[in-house]
């Protein structure tokens, strides 16, 4: 198959968040089943030529909508290490920003126009360099317009070269949709020929996720229960109506993990390395994390850990209340990340009162997440809503033992902790479901116990987790054989 992956971001070029990480290994996992597959997205301010080796490819790149005019430039790398072909689609003013798609909480109010030209740009590539891909990957409402300009566009309806392109548009977030008023339509080259509840009308706006759903020919989202879930008042944000609807075309496929990054046999970022073989180096890591944080060195005070952006999506709502309840367990906790300004006040708050227990770091450090991973002895997730996660498969592989709400891709991937169910090798983790700080609280509570109380079970625990295998091989397969069958039943 020739597949191109069409994406706002991808490591190790731009990245906010795990999409990128998706970006930049899928493709990687797929050309190594033997695909032709190439990644495109937007030449960010980051994606500097002093980082990367980058050659012309397109000197023009000229995209005419009847209310936006806008003319730039396609330039090429590769992945680094491999011949998987990266194109950029560069325009100054849109992407040589110090933001992807803001700043300082805002977004650009143009972001609209932005990706439509990106995405316009990205179908007009192909033509420029005669390359016609089976099927393009579509990440996002970012990208959601290129099945929306493949179906409604007439100059590329009635073009031979694209009327067999098939699309599949990945939901990451639902949440994040691309909202935007009508008066927009013209200005990314639509008109009210869309603008209805079966198309691009939401509400009174333009909703730009909505229209990948809609004319996307395959809709996939980062797990099996997040698929379910957004089926759903609860966790649909107003799309649950055409998502069901499109149930039958809406597939859930795990988020693989990149195992050569993040492994503790591997990591260069930790005190010391390990194996389930050898479990010494984490004790290590875990002296060092502490030492690090300013916490005191005791091997027995169980450790903590959170990496998050700082949002009531992420939990932080139930640990504002419960968090003085957990630190009179007598633990200690590392957390990194930024976010609302709320919990930023929160923890800074409790970070003075808990000096020698809670160590808050609001920021973002590449480094000092592989640290926590390793260092930590459990992992908080208490999501109000987790697409998929990323953080408690790290996790697993570094034997730190998720605390996890039970909801999209965390009750996916983690087995609640019972005396039983570990002995048999199935617990992974501690798993609570009702959205509430006892809730939390208890199941906290629930995994110190263990911890202090039955170390021979806790070991054994961290075996199981270590066990666990979420590479991006199984994930890639799947893709593989959806992207197939879509292909297929064209044909």
């Amino acid at each position: 198959m020739k597949i191109l992956l069409a994406t706002p971001e991808c490591v190790p070029f731009a990245k906010t968040g795990g999409l990128a990480d998706v970006a930049g290994a899928l493709p990687r996992s797929l050309a190594s089943l033997g695909h032709d597959v190439r990644v495109i997205l937007p030449m960010h301010k980051s994606v500097s030529p002093d980082k990367f080796p980058i050659r012309p490819l397109l000197d023009e790149m000229i995209v005419h909508f009847p209310g936006n005019w806008q003319i730039g430039y396609v330039r090429e790398t590769t992945f680094p290490g491999t011949e998987i072909p990266v194109y950029l689609v560069g325009h100054d003013h849109y992407f040589a920003r110090d933001g992807l798609y803001g700043e300082q909480g805002a977004d650009y109010a143009d972001n609209a126009e932005r990706f439509a030209f990106f995405c316009m740009a990205a179908l007009w590539t192909l033509k420029g360099i005669n390359w016609q891909p089976d099927i393009i990957h579509c990440n996002d409402w970012q990208t959601a317009l290129i099945p929306t300009y493949l179906r409604n566009l007439w100059i590329l309806k009635n073009d031979p070269f694209y009327q067999s392109i098939k699309t599949a548009y990945t939901i990451h977030n639902l949440a994040y949709q691309g909202q935007f008023g009508p008066a927009v339509l013209p200005r990314i080259g639509l008109d009210d020929s869309v603008y209805h509840p079966e198309g691009l009308e939401f509400y009174g706006n333009v909703n730009l996720m909505k229209a990948g759903i809609v004319y996307a020919d395959v809709l996939t989202t980062v797990s099996r229960q997040y698929a379910r879930e957004i089926q759903t008042p609860e966790f649909g944000c107003g799309l649950e109506g055409i998502l069901t609807a499109r149930a039958d075309r809406l597939h859930g496929i795990m988020n693989g993990i990149d195992y050569s990054v993040w492994n503790p046999e591997l990591d260069e970022h930790i005190a010391a390395r390990y194996s389930p073989a050898n479990l010494s180096g984490k004790a290590k890591c875990k002296a060092a994390l502490q030492r690090g944080n300013g916490l005191p060195q005791d091997p027995n005070t169980p450790l903590i850990g959170m990496i998050s952006r700082l949002d009531k999506q992420k939990g932080f709502d139930l640990l504002a209340e419960c968090i003085g309840d957990i630190m009179d367990l007598g633990v200690q906790m590392v957390i990194l990340g930024t976010g609302d300004p709320v919990y930023h006040e929160m923890l800074e708050t409790a970070a003075q009162k808990y000096l020698d227990q809670l160590a808050v770091n609001l920021m973002f450090n590449n480094a000092l997440a592989h640290q926590i991973e390793a260092g930590a002895d459990m992992f908080l997730m208490p999501s109000r809503y987790e697409p998929c996660g990323l953080n408690q498969l790290y996790s697993l592989k570094y034997g730190t033992i998720p605390i996890v709400r039970k909801t999209g891709g965390l009750a996916d991937s983690i087995a609640d902790a019972t005396a039983q169910s570990v002995r048999k090798g199935i617990g992974t983790g501690f798993v609570f479901e009702e959205y509430t700080a006892a809730a939390l609280f208890a199941t906290v509570k629930r995994a110190v116990k263990m911890y202090r109380e039955k170390s021979d079970l806790w070991e054994r625990l961290m075996q199981n987790a270590m066990a666990q295998n979420f590479s991006w091989d199984a994930s890639a397969k799947a893709y593989e054989a959806l992207f197939e069958k879509v292909i297929a039943a064209e044909r």
